[in-house]
């Protein structure tokens, strides 16, 4: 009996072990607006940034007010379920915000845990980029 006990806690602990490491592997990463603002001025136009940015904030906040070079408008509780609308590979960037940087850390979690490997949360997100003095985009201007 004895052994039985310490063989199913070995493999408990193995499987502990590989669950841990494939979310160790795909978490999430952070971005400050200061490096979001240099990636799109860097890359001259929108096309050229190399990423996709995704407002996971609601449709009503999105129209708001947006950052420059916004790609998508997916709210954060839809993220898994339309994740493919973004039309990316397991190895694109991906970048999220929504308003303080809650709701987007959720979205990049949910990415990174759907096996996307470059996924950025953006560090104060809305509010951060407001305070920091950069322009904001309004749909349809």
């Amino acid at each position: 009996m004895r052994r039985l006990v310490w063989a199913l806690m070995g493999v408990t602990l193995m499987a502990s072990l590989a669950v841990a490491g494939s979310v160790w592997s795909y978490h999430s990463y952070l971005l400050s607006v200061q490096q979001l603002q240099a990636g799109l001025a860097k890359a001259g136009t929108p096309e050229k940034k190399g990423f996709v940015l995704v407002d996971v904030r609601t449709p009503e906040e999105h129209r708001a007010g947006m950052i420059p070079g916004t790609d998508f408008n997916i709210d954060f509780r839809e993220i898994k379920t339309r994740h493919r609308e973004l039309g990316v590979q397991p190895d694109d960037h991906i970048v999220v915000y929504c308003q303080s940087g809650h709701r987007s850390n959720i979205a990049a979690e949910t990415l990174a845990d759907l096996g996307y490997r470059h996924v950025y949360n953006v560090a104060g997100s809305m509010n951060a980029w407001s305070e920091a003095g950069f322009p904001v985009d309004r749909p349809g201007r």
